[in-house]
């Protein structure tokens, strides 16, 4: 079903690998058209609660765009490309129900560090380094970057690193508030599959108004904290809330059943 990506799922938990890796895993039109693919098999597959994005190999997560695809475009269909990427596949892993953490295990450029920031939340392999390095080619970040990382890290960090297109570590990420932890390569995936089952164990339902909320805060379109007092009062319709509050009373582990 796939070219460019290596999708396994096991215990709920799907992992989508990028596996280009004699490209450093560059995102090209294949690679774009694939995670959207797989990002909807994610979302409609109720055999499936969660998600790890990571790439193949040790020595890059995505290492920005197939740059070759970029050369006889015009400024229309640069936009175009800009649109379609955002909205097949980073807009969409942003706003899933459930939860898509990045494993990135290695370089996290241009595309990769946006395709990154999209996810949920990020683990980082010590190894791993983040950049934007878009001037470089005479271009800024087209899939959601110069928003995501002002938002993740402030705008002053932000400006720095899109403006001179330096690298960071991934000890330099943790400090920044780019990713949530940092280690060893050979514990990336353990980390995020514990992480994830973690989570998997808790009210699906509530899990997605917590993204939607969460994202309400950067929507000008959207008041987030009408968005809360909403989903908050939509939890209490449900069978899990019925089962959380009965659990806690009765000093046992609930069993939600996403309803």
């Amino acid at each position: 079903m796939y070219n460019s990506l290596l999708v396994t799922t096991a215990q709920h938990i799907c992992t989508i690998t990028i596996n280009r890796p004699d490209k450093l895993n560059a995102l090209n039109a294949t690679v774009v058209e694939e995670l959207g693919m797989a990002i909807d098999e994610i979302i409609s597959n109720p055999d499936i609660q969660s998600a790890i994005i990571t790439g193949a190999g040790p020595k890059s997560f995505v290492a920005g765009a197939d740059i070759s695809e970029f050369l006889t475009l015009n400024e229309t269909e640069g936009a175009a490309l800009a649109a379609r990427g955002q909205a097949m596949v980073f807009t969409k892993i942003e706003q899933s129900p459930k939860p898509i953490i990045a494993a990135v295990n290695g370089f996290a450029l241009g595309g990769g560090c946006e395709l990154a920031m999209a996810c949920h939340f990020r683990i980082a392999a010590e190894q791993a380094k983040f950049g934007q390095p878009e001037v470089n080619l005479g271009l800024i970040p087209g899939y959601g970057g110069t928003q995501r990382l002002t938002q993740l890290i402030g705008k002053g960090r932000a400006l720095e690193m899109m403006m001179t297109g330096n690298m960071i570590d991934a000890a330099t990420a943790l400090q920044y508030g780019l990713v949530n932890h940092v280690v060893p390569a050979e514990m990336l995936l353990e980390k995020a599959i514990g992480l994830l089952t973690l989570i998997n164990s808790k009210a699906p339902l509530a899990i997605a108004k917590c993204i939607a909320a969460a994202n309400a805060v950067f929507d000008a379109g959207k008041d987030g904290y009408a968005v809360e007092v909403a989903a908050f009062g939509a939890c209490f319709a449900t069978a899990d809330k019925q089962e959380g509050t009965t659990a806690f009373i009765e000093k046992r582990k609930p069993v939600f059943t996403g309803k």
